[in-house]
């Protein structure tokens, strides 16, 4: 049976970001997070249970924007764990200038339904920001090259891999964003491909509804397991 794994710390660290944020709501905070929460329970004839969690930190100083990301998917059918996943993103950007920047990441993916016990990658960076005339779009595309580490059952197995990354987000109202991420990391193994687009509008100042379609393809996956995952979820952000 599956192992289940619990929550994380670092969950629990964002969930309290607000208070640690309360001290500067005076003055504008180079500090700022956001939560992602959605769940859907059913009982009766069926005891289903799904949760999709996200948290985010970023912080700005001296030309440096550091952040760090947490994503994660819980389900359950009848009390029994049919699937959990949890993605880490750790990433320091350098700001060279207004349209230029070197970003150092860092992730780990713990996916045990996937097939595979962990995949963790490190990868230097360089990126330009790009729509800077529009008030009303930005396009951040960044390019470069890392090492990724694989785990399975039976195996490890370690790759130097290429990333292609872009972020896009467009403003369709003023209470109403879409947002495009995307990004390829090309292995000698294996190569993933993630995309996730999201619609958002806000509901009240710091509370959004978000619509969201996450898909993740692996070209090399172990013997029983699919290429492709998809996750559509309708969440609540707060936002501090």
């Amino acid at each position: 049976m599956p192992r289940s794994v619990s929550i994380p710390p670092l969950v629990l660290m964002l969930l309290l970001s607000p208070a640690l944020l309360a001290a500067e709501e005076d003055e504008e905070s180079p500090l700022n997070s956001e939560i992602e929460l959605g769940a859907i329970y059913t009982s009766g004839n069926t005891n289903d249970e799904n949760i999709q969690f996200r948290g985010a930190v970023n912080y700005a100083l001296d030309g440096w924007d550091l952040g760090l990301t947490i994503d994660g998917f819980r389900s359950s059918k009848e009390n029994e764990l049919a699937a959990q996943r949890v993605y880490y993103v750790s990433e320091a950007n350098y700001n060279i200038n207004e349209e230029s920047f070197v970003l150092t990441r860092l992730a780990h993916d713990d996916d045990r339904f996937s097939g595979y016990e962990g995949q963790s990658d490190i990868s230097l960076n360089y990126g330009r920001n790009l729509l800077t005339d529009r008030e009303d779009m930005g396009l951040t595309v960044n390019i470069g090259g890392g090492y990724r580490r694989s785990s399975t059952i039976d195996e490890d197995f370690d790759e130097a891999m290429f990333r292609l990354a872009a972020d896009f987000n467009w403003d369709l109202s003023d209470s109403a964003a879409f947002l495009q991420e995307f990004s390829t990391e090309a292995g000698e193994e294996t190569s993933i491909f993630r995309a996730r687009s999201s619609i958002e509008t806000q509901i009240v100042e710091n509370l959004l509804l978000r619509f969201s379609v996450n898909l993740k393809h692996q070209t090399q996956v172990p013997a029983g397991r699919k290429k492709t995952d998809t996750e559509t979820s309708m969440t609540f952000v707060m936002q501090f």
